[in-house]
């Protein structure tokens, strides 16, 4: 007997002393490592602290950013990512700091922004995200590689190109009738559009990709809120893997809860979409986005099947971005056409000459230039996109620097938007006229200075898709209102995924008397 436990000793000491090893080597010899060939190249950055990196300061200078009041201002820089916007004044426009043990490596250089998202060689590939985000993203196309990344890209393609979207038009076009059916008798009343389009844009994903109605996905998207709260709650934690394997915090076990009910959601809408097959009330599962992903479901080459996780990963994704990304965007145009009711009267007069009093059509969406140029400049002030992140696979060279493995690479989009060198000295200001001949131009031909749906192979599949539905919902609402800012509004944007207003985005709107 005492053999044994001699044996269930040593092998415990054994285990042990193994984990010590792996623990050090990944929050001690790497860490150093990378610093030391970072700062040989000249790329510093605030100094790392042991496990923690520099979670506890970015915590800090969060928290402070957040409690200050904020003027009128579309500087959002120092508020969304105080800690970014003081270490590039500190350490340049290339700097590194630490999120726990990963290097962070931040580029703000248009041409080595370019190369990293370009990715020609496969090198530069996404990061692998903490466990509880993983809850919520899950391993859906915007965190696969390779052959599974290729699959889903050509079923999202397929449903968000050409004549898919011509197809979906009418039911964006129903949706904001609905809404703003319910807008009547409301003139002369203040309206919170905030979520009103999040009510529009949460019906238009679920019909469009889904063919179910708001109400079927209501539970879902209301599951996903309170993910995404948890998520943004602990992007500056620092989680130590094996730990959380013996010990799962409140806030993990409660992402496991809410993961499960997501899932049980998206089963219950797969589910009626095969009984109509089974029962004969449709001969195949459709061609919408779902239809799409049933089909590989249950494809008999095991090529092309797709796993049941790989389903439900997939609706999370296009639930989450096909509602967050347009809902933002509709609601800081519309308080920008609030502001700048010059902007509002140019958008209003071109819709009119366009569609006078008929619903928008594709043809006539093509044409809306000065709405492009309104949409484009809330996109470079208040972009969706910050999902650009990349893991060094292998050593490589980009630009003048050396890279080792396993180092994150952050393209900066919010410094890169807001850049005087790239857009002048007036580039916290909202001025659409910048975009009067074109993203090109506007730019000055820098590629990487404009990145709102991100850049190359994996820029965002549904930015077509994002641009109709707005320039549609647009549309309809000046053809019939005027919109002025309610005294109400309290300007405090926050960051959770995108830009949203903190306290909501209240209007007050008043009919077109000669129109409708």
């Amino acid at each position: 007997m005492s053999g044994l436990m001699e044996l269930v000793i040593l092998v415990a000491c054994c285990f042990f002393l193994v984990t010590l090893i792996k623990f050090l080597y990944d929050y001690l010899w790497i860490p150093l490592r990378i610093q030391h060939i970072l700062n040989s190249q000249g790329i510093k950055g605030p100094p790392i602290r042991f496990i923690h990196g520099n979670n506890k300061e970015i915590a800090k200078m969060k928290q402070e950013a957040l409690g200050k009041p904020v003027a009128w201002t579309d500087d959002l820089f120092p508020r969304l990512q105080p800690h970014i916007y003081s270490w590039i004044n500190r350490y340049g426009k290339n700097f590194v700091y630490w999120d726990g043990a990963r290097a962070e490596l931040v580029i703000s250089e248009p041409e080595l922004v370019k190369e990293v998202l370009k990715n020609s060689e496969n090198i530069f590939q996404k990061v692998k995200l903490p466990e509880i985000s993983r809850k919520l993203m899950g391993n859906g196309l915007a965190f696969t590689e390779g052959e599974k990344w290729a699959k889903y890209r050509k079923l999202a393609n397929h449903t968000f190109h050409g004549e898919s979207l011509k197809n979906m038009t009418p039911a964006m076009i129903a949706s904001v009738e609905t809404m703003l059916e319910k807008w009547n008798g409301q003139e002369g009343q203040e309206i919170e559009v905030f979520q009103e389009f999040r009510l529009l844009t949460s019906e238009v994903i679920s019909k469009t990709a889904f063919g179910s109605s708001y109400l079927e996905g209501e539970k879902i998207f209301a599951l996903l809120y309170k993910l995404k709260i948890l998520v943004s709650r602990n992007m500056s934690k620092t989680t130590i893997p094996f730990i959380n394997k013996l010990w799962k915090s409140a806030d993990l076990l409660e992402s496991e809860k809410l993961a499960k009910g997501i899932q049980d959601c998206v089963m219950k809408i797969v589910k009626k979409r095969e009984d109509q097959v089974v029962n004969g009330e449709a001969d195949s599962f459709g061609n919408d986005f779902l239809g799409l992903l049933v089909n590989a479901y249950h494809d008999l080459d095991q090529k092309n099947r797709l796993s049941l996780q790989d389903l439900v990963d997939e609706c999370k994704t296009f639930y989450i971005s096909g509602q967050e990304t347009v809902n933002s965007l509709l609601g800081w145009i519309v308080l920008h056409l609030a502001i700048y009711g010059d902007w509002q009267e140019k958008a209003r007069r071109e819709v009119i000459d366009i569609f006078g009093n008929q619903n928008p059509h594709l043809e006539g969406i093509t044409k809306l230039k000065t709405m492009t140029m309104i949409i484009n400049e809330t996109l470079r002030l208040y972009g969706p996109s910050n999902g650009l992140a990349r893991t060094v696979a292998r050593e490589v060279q980009l630009g003048k620097l050396v890279l080792p493995a396993k180092l994150d690479i952050l393209p900066l989009n919010i410094g890169l938007h807001r850049d005087p060198h790239l857009w002048g000295d007036n580039v916290h200001l909202f001025k659409p006229e910048r975009f009067a001949d074109g993203i090109a131009k506007a730019t000055n031909y820098t590629a990487a200075a404009f990145l709102p749906f991100g850049l190359g192979p994996r820029s965002c599949v549904g930015m077509t898709f994002a641009t109709i539905e707005t320039k549609i919902a647009l549309s309809m609402i000046l053809q019939r209102y005027t919109i002025t800012l309610s005294p109400a509004y309290v300007h405090s944007p926050i960051l959770i995924l995108t830009v949203r207003p903190q306290h909501g985005i209240q209007v007050i709107i008043e009919p077109l008397h000669n129109n409708f």
